[in-house]
């Protein structure tokens, strides 16, 4: 497939643009409404907080995809429609949980809806292997259910500390970009432009101390995006590694959220109750400052996606040179870490 670099260059500086832009018009509107997060035990912030952030990631994103409906006829599909309700369905349930807080049963109801309006428009894992398992078709909408609904509710878990889903979104969102373009699939390449650029955009005001938060509106939002653009241009291209590539591309989000599954399960909690077990507040607990902790879960991030795209590249050179960023990114971890404490 012969990439538009230029097209995708136009999406993500549209987004971002965009993102930017609507940002304090996004706070307005938050205070306006009553979309305010309330400091609570397990709240970061010591203030009441603006908390519908988000729709600027929205408004940046879909904006972009003006563009893309443009010149691709990729996203005059029905798959991309069902893209389109899904994403309409996630954002007016985080909507109504920034104003209202729904109950988490309620949520899970909406989640469970955007997806199956994607199963049923033909977007789905059809086939991948585990290592000694093969995962047949008869099992693709179930899976495609819970991944999707999954990386929603992973990527509401990370949000905890300022600039944190946003940056990590916006590097997992770069990683499924390349992986995307070496697997030759321009939709996939378009959402995460899209996603990586408006993310960018609304990171300004979001980074410690931030002026706003995305809240639901767009925790929810970044996970649904990740989910079907990791589907269209992953899970579709990688047959046989498809699991491990997504898993290292999306590493935070989905092995802090397995984590707290297990953790909630042994304690005889209910899995959707929140608590303080997640990574970045064991951070915080064991003595990095706020913004330390969010860059060292950036550089996680990093690392992770680095490792997918050398699994997915499968080369001898790219995986050393790629060992040796990796270690040195590990060594400044370690010194840095040393110096700090």
């Amino acid at each position: 497939m012969n990439h538009d670099w230029v097209l995708y260059l136009a999406i993500f500086s549209c987004s971002f643009g965009i993102s930017i832009a609507t940002t304090p018009y996004a706070k307005k509107l938050s205070i306006k409404v009553g979309a305010i997060d309330q400091p609570r035990s397990r709240s970061m912030h010591s203030e009441p907080i603006p908390r519908m952030g988000g729709i600027a990631i929205v408004f940046g994103f879909w904006a972009a995809l003006g563009i893309a409906a443009i010149f691709m006829p990729d996203v005059r599909t029905p798959q991309f429609l069902g893209f389109v309700v899904g994403a309409l369905i996630i954002v007016a349930a985080g909507i109504a949980d920034d104003i209202r807080s729904l109950r988490p049963g309620t949520k899970l109801l909406f989640q469970i809806a955007a997806s199956l309006v994607v199963i049923f428009s033909g977007t789905r894992v059809d086939f991948f292997v585990f290592p000694f398992l093969t995962v047949l078709d008869s099992l693709a909408a179930p899976f495609t259910l819970m991944w999707i609904v999954g990386l929603t509710n992973a990527v509401n878990m990370i949000d905890g500390l300022d600039g944190l889903a946003a940056g990590v979104t916006t590097i997992s969102a770069l990683s499924l970009l390349v992986l995307c373009v070496l697997s030759g699939t321009g939709l996939a390449v378009v959402l995460a432009a899209a996603l990586a650029g408006s993310c960018l955009g609304f990171l300004p005001r979001n980074f410690n101390p931030a002026e706003v938060i995305m809240g639901d509106t767009g925790a929810q939002f970044l996970g649904y995006v990740l989910a079907v653009s990791s589907i269209l241009g992953v899970f579709k291209a990688y047959a046989l590694l498809a699991v491990v590539i997504v898993s290292f591309a999306l590493a935070l989000p989905i092995f802090d959220t397995v984590f707290a599954i297990l953790r909630r399960f042994l304690a005889g909690k209910p899995i959707m109750t929140a608590d303080r077990g997640h990574l970045h507040h064991k951070l915080i607990d064991s003595g990095y400052s706020h913004k330390q902790a969010v860059i060292l879960l950036y550089v996680l991030s990093t690392v992770s996606g680095i490792i997918a795209i050398v699994i997915a590249i499968q080369d001898a050179r790219a995986i050393m040179v790629a060992s040796i960023c990796v270690a040195v990114m590990l060594m400044m971890i370690y010194i840095y870490r040393k110096r700090t404490h």
